[in-house]
């Protein structure tokens, strides 16, 4: 089938849906983006492509007076999954949907930054293709699960990395989208603090980015090409 629609939001312009485009357009999905600033962000029906996807940001769920857009989009996601209409969220995503699912998002105890491993991962979920392969983290919330989901990976710094809740809904903590979009460069520019918090520096991420981020990416799109072939809806 052809001619599905995807919508992407984007919460900033650095942070778009990179590696995974090519598994989602193979699937027979239009992809059209919208970005949070854009006035007309507030009167996207969410409910009405046939695939949703969520990419990450540097804000947190929690921080709705600087950023009002949040709570207009909670609502609308909240129908869209209680509708159970195929969403994906990665990062920011998948806290926006964790709380949209009723579930509080905060601070986690340190930032999680730089490419590693799961060390735990659902075998008979599509994540089994993230098995052993180092993966990109950079974010420092995190979510209780909601109820009814299914967890499907972990690290040892953060147990929430991945849930599902049924086939049609996916949300990843983790960046298996990002290792070969140059605008990594803008990630590392924009956080320094973020890498000195976990004792790295730009030159050593650039490196981790060559050396692993090739393989990051074959692996989170073969992930992403299960997940849509097993789409209910």
């Amino acid at each position: 089938m052809t001619g599905k629609k995807g919508l992407i939001i984007r919460h900033v312009p650095h942070e778009g849906i990179a590696g995974f485009r090519e598994p989602v357009e193979s699937a027979g999905y239009v992809l059209t983006r919208i970005d949070v600033e854009d006035p007309a962000f507030g009167t996207v029906d969410l409910t009405e492509p046939d695939l949703l996807i969520m990419m990450g940001g540097p804000m947190g769920v929690y921080e709705q007076d600087r950023h009002p857009w949040i709570g207009c989009q909670l609502r609308r996601l909240a129908r869209r999954l209680a509708a159970d209409r195929p969403t994906l969220g990665v990062c920011f995503g998948a806290q926006m949907m964790a709380a949209a699912m009723g579930s509080p998002v905060y601070p986690g105890p340190a930032k999680e930054v730089g490419f590693h491993a799961l060390d735990f991962v659902d075998a008979a979920s599509p994540l089994r293709h993230l098995a052993g392969v180092d993966v990109l983290h950079w974010h420092g919330d995190t979510f209780d699960l909601p109820e009814g989901v299914e967890l499907l990976a972990s690290t040892p710094a953060y147990r929430h990395q991945a849930f599902r809740r049924g086939p049609n809904i996916l949300a990843l903590q983790f960046h298996a989208e990002m290792g070969l979009d140059p605008r990594f460069e803008a990630w590392i520019e924009q956080w320094p603090e973020a890498l000195a918090e976990v004792g790295s520096s730009a030159d050593a991420m650039r490196g981790r980015h060559a050396e692993h981020g090739p393989a990051a990416v074959v692996a989170g799109r073969r992930m992403i090409a299960e997940w849509l072939a097993g789409l209910t809806s």
